[in-house]
């Protein structure tokens, strides 16, 4: 009997993503699983039932979509009371947010789910395709820019007119990992002077490549290469003495920032104080990516667009569903090719081995299983 894989409509506020489309449908078919997904899952990505039929999927109701199912596909991990009716220890495969979700997480172990968390993907070279993390923080960086643009009153590029000039938009990227990147190159696509910051130094050579001005704290250590993971870790309170004045002093010529910084398991550091904010031009705006995790910007309100001093503060949440067909489709690849990679068509099921296994798996019997869990 085929494996029978479940994928489920998200009930999150502010989620428009599917955990799988018709393309990653027909290659889990083709590996020998049984597609069940639930009515209406994939319409907030623009993609019809009828779509997800023509693929090979059985359509249903929530609870006849999971009934039998040896895996649950979902974005955003559902609450463990909704999943009544899987096969005894189904895997859920999905964004669970360990660190800030600990009840969830232990529910899933009371009710003898193995919880597979997504966002915990270890950052090495052979799982680089099954990082949820880094295609949906490639989304969010460029659509910080284009929020930013949309609230900003002015244009982005140089304009030579007849009537004069328009100088170019001046956008300070914070934080360089892959959101950050896709904001600088999409800042300067769009014509903007771009500077950035971050803490790590390998990441001055990324800038420049993009054709940004780096922006660092000379003369103190700050992080030397990446931290855990691929994120940055803590500083020095001399370092972050000395960023916090360069930071203060660039600031205050910027007309767009945009922050990203963001630290496994612990709250986002502030990176720009009320006080900085009120040096800002007004009309200047400010987008916090990291806003769900407690903000990079002090004033910043999740899920709202604040105001400052003039200045527009905004924290939409889960920035990546604003573009929920394409961050739909990353998102689906990266759970077909993190089962693909472990398939064993003996078995007629994926079997994971410890590296990547023993990393996002967070409960297993019963239990609550992933050390970092419990450090």
């Amino acid at each position: 009997m085929a494996l029978r894989i479940a994928v489920l409509r998200e009930t999150a506020a502010d989620e428009a993503r599917v955990a799988a489309t018709p393309e990653t449908v027909k290659k889990l078919t083709a590996l020998g699983a049984t597609l069940a997904v639930e009515r209406g899952a994939g319409l907030g990505a623009g993609i019809a039932d009828s779509d997800y039929e023509q693929a090979g999927a059985q359509l249903g109701e929530r609870a006849g979509v999971l009934a039998g199912a040896a895996i649950v596909l979902a974005v955003q991990a559902p609450d463990p009371a909704t999943l009544a009716g899987t096969a005894l220890g189904a895997w859920v495969i999905a964004a669970f947010d360990p660190f800030r979700r600990g009840d969830m997480v232990a529910a899933y172990a009371a009710v003898g789910l193995e919880a597979l968390a997504m966002d915990w993907m270890p950052r090495i070279t052979r799982a680089q395709s099954m990082d949820i993390l880094s295609s949906q923080s490639n989304l969010a960086g460029y659509k910080a820019v284009l929020e930013a643009a949309s609230a900003y009153g002015r244009a982005f590029p140089m304009m030579m007119t007849a009537a004069g000039t328009i100088p170019a938009a001046r956008v300070f990227v914070m934080g360089v990992g892959v959101a950050g990147l896709q904001a600088i190159a999409t800042a300067r696509r769009l014509g903007a002077q771009v500077s950035a910051t971050d803490v790590r130094s390998a990441t001055k050579e990324q800038i420049q490549s993009l054709g940004a001005k780096p922006i660092f704290v000379e003369g103190v250590a700050g992080i030397e290469g990446e931290g855990t993971g691929g994120y940055a870790g803590e500083t020095s309170e001399e370092y972050r003495r000395a960023q916090a004045e360069l930071v203060a002093g660039h600031i205050a010529k910027q007309d767009i920032v945009i922050t990203t910084a963001l630290i496994p398991g612990r709250p986002a550091p502030r990176l720009v104080t009320d006080a900085q904010i009120a040096t800002m031009r007004p009309g200047s705006v400010i987008v916090d990516l990291a806003v769900e995790a407690g903000g990079n910007v002090e004033g910043a309100v999740p899920g709202e667009v604040a105001e400052r001093h003039g200045v527009r503060i905004i924290g939409h949440r889960n920035m990546p569903s604003r573009l929920a067909a394409d961050a739909s489709a990353l998102f689906a690849r990266n759970l077909h090719n993190f089962l693909a990679a472990f398939w064993d068509k003996e078995a007629g099921r994926p079997v994971l081995d410890a590296e990547i296994g023993d990393a996002i798996r967070l409960t297993r019997s019963g239990q609550v299983v992933n050390p970092r869990l419990s450090q």
